[in-house]
């Protein structure tokens, strides 16, 4: 991995640019622009080479993604195979649950391409939270939307087409 720090050595662009970036996710959109600066001041950047993980299934990595440019690949590893089961693309954020605690990846991220990703990890995200306690409730209405969002869409797309999975449906009853 190639990480290209961009705290201390960041250039003003490179700031606006992650910010930018975070206002695009779920779980950023709705912070204050003065938080979400020091958010965005925290990401780092890192590229990864076409083959390399991003993150490793049953790890605890912390982190959570967004994919500037390049392509990956989510995979799933049981009883010894490894299947493909979707692309990753540009613009999309991954592990933002994982900043809130402690959460082995039930994937692996492998990329397919050159992959650039802003990454922020939970314990920036935990100290920095310790400061702006009250921006707690916007981060999990935020999460609860996403999961909202995603059981609605999943039971649109594949209702009628998997019977099995409708059984095991209910997240958003957590």
């Amino acid at each position: 991995m190639n990480s290209l720090k961009t705290n201390s050595s960041s250039t003003t662009s490179e700031l606006d640019q992650n910010l930018e970036l975070l206002r695009q996710t779920y779980l950023f959109a709705v912070v204050p622009l003065e938080s979400l600066k020091v958010f965005a001041y925290l990401c780092t950047r890192e590229k990864f080479k076409p083959g390399e993980y991003l993150i490793h299934q049953g790890e605890d990595d912390g982190q959570a993604f967004y994919v500037i440019d390049g392509q990956a690949t989510l995979e799933r590893e049981a009883g010894g195979s490894v299947q493909s089961v979707r692309q990753i693309k540009v613009g999309e954020f991954i592990g933002g649950m994982s900043l809130m605690g402690t959460m082995h990846r039930l994937y692996s991220i492998r990329a397919e391409t050159e992959t650039t990703c802003l990454i922020l990890n939970r314990e920036k995200f935990s100290r920095t939270m310790s400061k702006f306690q009250d921006l707690m409730p916007s981060f999990f209405k935020a999460l609860v939307g996403q999961i909202d969002a995603w059981e609605k869409s999943f039971l649109s797309r594949r209702m009628n087409e998997c019977s099995e999975c409708l059984k095991q449906l209910g997240v958003s009853l957590l």
